[in-house]
């Protein structure tokens, strides 16, 4: 069982998609024959929005999910433990975002980059509106477990993954103080400079807060102070005190957080969680790179057949798309990783510019006649409409080269202004079109996407 749905009814969603497919593909056929060449020559202008020549690539929802989406958006009655008493109703229209970024089917394809994001500050956020009646900022380790199964079981009743704490490696330790000193309420806020603290982090820049940082410093000098009040300041058993310092002022960084969500409104702390949440993430790459010895092997030194070192990257990339979306940032991460690692194994040409390697072929495909879907690099949620299904922000306009990186300098910085990086698929804004892709198309990727499901099961 994964995702509260059974093997076999996989395989059977499975074969009904493949059968809309199908039919799909004999109900256009007559139509198609009719449209002769003209159709042909424009088949992959009308997969894209049109844009002006000179305008900034717009960004479009390619992923409209086709009915049905009953079995994974219906409502059911949670079985909750009655014994948690974090109050779930202040976070009840969050929670429902969160079941949609989660949804059963794209969870683990929306990870790293939507959904345990949103699960980690719908947390925060809960702990926090909690503490307004409780006065406390953690849960002991028995009441976590108790709350965090509730926390699940709700969401999964409204349609989200049923293996939410594997996809994101949640444990009821992490709603609990773990080295932190400080859980009170009151106590922190005679602790720290909580009124700096706050005008630092009541509303970021989006943009900028990644590169200023001026929340995540206030947050780091906020935990600590917390986490110096676990032992004597004269200690002197050394490294030994570093280290379990080092890891306390992390655990306090989680109750810095849970205060800043006390003291904001649920929407305004999701904001800054989640701006925050995208300065980590964007600055790592989270592909997994197999073991690449054939590639080197096919395109290092001494290469004799370009097709063939073509083909073998192709199919290496192949493998990749198969993990996990990821924003336009984490793209570059992952372009500048790879070709790091071929380098140090004797891959000295740019394969990229050789083998036409876009940013986009880092990220999961949307179809196989269209391209790879980079999300944004600032948070945004997928929506569901009752009618259509989930839909979320991804931008298959740009087709920007993957840089090849260079030994002697490191990879460029996004915060570096001195250094000018190539324009960057555009962030959403404004009502988008979503006629320039067909149900065919959904239908396809939710196939592949199911019919990879069932080998993780």
């Amino acid at each position: 069982m994964k995702g509260g749905v059974s093997q076999s009814f996989k395989l059977y969603l499975l074969h009904v998609f493949l059968l809309l497919l199908y039919l799909q593909d004999s109900s256009c056929s007559s139509v198609n024959s009719l449209k002769g060449s003209l159709n042909m020559d424009r088949k992959e202008d009308t997969l894209l929005p049109e844009i002006s020549p000179t305008a900034s690539p717009q960004p479009f929802l390619p992923l409209l999910a086709p009915s049905p989406w009953a079995p994974f958006t219906n409502s059911t009655l949670p079985k909750l433990s009655g014994l948690c008493t974090l109050k779930f109703d202040a976070v009840e229209r969050m929670m429902g975002v969160t079941s949609i970024d989660c949804v059963a089917p794209f969870a683990q394809y929306l990870a790293n980059v939507m959904c345990c994001p949103q699960l980690e500050a719908t947390l925060v956020i809960l702990i926090g509106q909690s503490s307004k009646f409780t006065n406390m900022l953690a849960l002991n380790g028995t009441l976590a477990k108790h709350c965090l199964s509730d926390f699940q079981q709700i969401l999964v009743s409204q349609g989200a993954n049923g293996t939410l704490q594997h996809i994101c490696s949640l444990h009821p330790s992490n709603l609990t103080e773990g080295s932190c000193p400080v859980k009170d309420v009151h106590e922190f806020e005679t602790t720290v400079d909580s009124s700096s603290l706050l005008a630092a982090c009541g509303k970021i820049d989006l943009v900028n807060e990644c590169c200023e940082q001026t929340c995540q410093n206030a947050i780091s000098e906020a935990a600590k102070k917390l986490a110096l009040k676990a032992y004597d300041l004269l200690s002197t058993e050394g490294a030994e005190v570093l280290t379990d310092h080092s890891t306390r002022v992390n655990d306090c960084r989680s109750i810095v957080h849970r205060w800043l969500a006390s003291k904001l409104d649920p929407n305004g702390a999701k904001d800054v969680l989640r701006g925050l949440s995208n300065c980590k993430n964007n600055k790592v790459c989270p592909l997994v790179f197999p073991n690449s010895s054939h590639v080197t092997k096919a395109c290092g030194d001494g290469m004799n057949n370009q097709t063939a070192c073509c083909d073998t990257i192709e199919g290496y990339v192949s493998h990749l798309q198969r993990q996990s979306f990821v924003t336009n940032l984490q793209a570059l991460d992952c372009a500048a990783s790879f070709g790091l690692k071929l380098q140090k194994a004797n891959v000295s040409k740019n394969i990229y510019k050789l083998c036409h390697i876009s940013l986009k072929d880092f990220s999961v495909q949307v179809a196989p006649e269209v391209s790879g879907c980079l999300l944004p690099s600032l948070p945004s949620d997928a929506v569901l409409d009752q009618s259509s299904g989930i839909s979320f922000v991804c931008d298959l306009n740009d087709n920007i080269p993957a840089p090849w990186p260079s030994l002697s300098h490191l990879p460029v910085s996004s915060c570096n202004k001195s250094v000018k990086i190539p324009a960057l698929p555009a962030a959403a804004s404004g009502q988008i079109s979503l006629n320039s892709l067909s149900i065919r198309s959904h239908l396809r990727l939710f196939a592949l996407m199911a019919l990879g499901s069932l080998f993780y099961t």
